[in-house]
């Protein structure tokens, strides 16, 4: 069976003594992806807490239901006092506190080292940290898996690559983690490149680029995956994205008809450097048995646009 939302949820409805509440989870960087993490975790009765520095978010995860909510940057001491170091499941899916270099630090770098240092303290039997597919800087549409070199990498993916380091292979109190590099995450309530082409907008960038996508839910379900897999899986990295290789202009076009606006222009040309890479999301389907709920733009923004 392949692992999508649906068939993890369907498992988790006949197999309920298995993810029992003795399931403890705490999601670090509870925001857009850590949310819907946490809703899913809940339904199937694990005990969930979670670290967001977003105190709109923390009072929605509350009335979600999730047994602890801490407002507290992660690279802040404070929320330490208040989560139990004892956990079944970690996962950081911090964002960027802000696009710029300081951002990527604070919450990348700074904030993985202290939930790191936290957990291999404590007990921890799987550790997961969702990263970025921005670490492969290569620029020829070649298809990239996770053995590909990240040399020539910008200065954010190389903050990412530092962040990951710090927590991959686990250590201490860690029993095994796993790095999950998405590709551009989008889903309901983000879905700026839409809201871009229906408001008519020029797109920065050149159209023939390649835009590796992953919906909210896919992105959900990988993790699910990587807590759920075997115990003679000792931890990988993982890339996460639905394995359509499509460009920005052709999704853009698709888009463009679907809301009966006339296609976006693109800039003429990028940087040299410019990134445009086909991302391989092979290993995740073969170890882990995972596919996505929508394996392409056309899935994923019907979806929305359905709404």
């Amino acid at each position: 069976m392949k692992i999508t939302k649906e068939s993890t949820l369907t498992f988790y409805s006949f197999f309920p003594f298995i993810f029992s509440m003795s399931k403890k989870l705490v999601i670090f960087g509870c925001g857009y992806l850590g949310s819907e993490l946490a809703r899913q975790a809940l339904e199937v009765g694990w005990h969930v807490s979670a670290v967001t520095r977003n105190a709109d978010t923390a009072a929605s995860l509350n009335d979600a239901g999730v047994h602890k909510v801490v407002v507290a940057d992660l690279d802040d001491e404070s929320w330490k006092g208040e989560i139990d170091s004892t956990q079944d499941f970690v996962v950081n899916c911090v964002g960027a506190a802000s696009d710029d270099l300081d951002g990527y630090l604070k919450s990348y770098v700074d904030g993985q080292d202290s939930v790191v240092k936290w957990a291999r303290d404590g007990k921890v039997g799987t550790f997961v940290f969702t990263s970025s597919t921005s670490v492969y800087p290569q620029t020829k549409r070649q298809l990239v898996d996770e053995t590909a070199s990240s040399d020539g990498v910008s200065e954010r993916g190389g903050l990412l690559l530092a962040a990951e380091q710090l927590g991959f292979p686990g250590g201490g109190g860690i029993g095994r983690s796993f790095i999950l590099r998405l590709s551009g995450l989008y889903g309901p309530g983000r879905h700026l490149f839409l809201e871009n082409v229906k408001n008519g907008e020029a797109l920065s960038g050149h159209g023939d680029r390649i835009l590796n996508l992953i919906h909210r839910d896919d992105a959900t379900s990988a993790i699910l995956a990587v807590l759920q897999a075997g115990e003679n899986n000792i931890g990988r990295i993982y890339n996460v994205s639905d394995g359509n290789h499509s460009s920005r202009a052709e999704i853009a076009e698709w888009l463009a008809e679907k809301l009966g606006v006339d296609a976006p222009s693109f800039a003429d040309s990028d940087g040299s450097d410019a990134s445009n890479r086909k991302i391989s999301n092979n290993r995740i389907r073969d170890e882990l048995n995972w596919s996505p709920s929508f394996p392409s733009f056309r899935e994923g923004y019907n979806s929305i646009l359905e709404k």
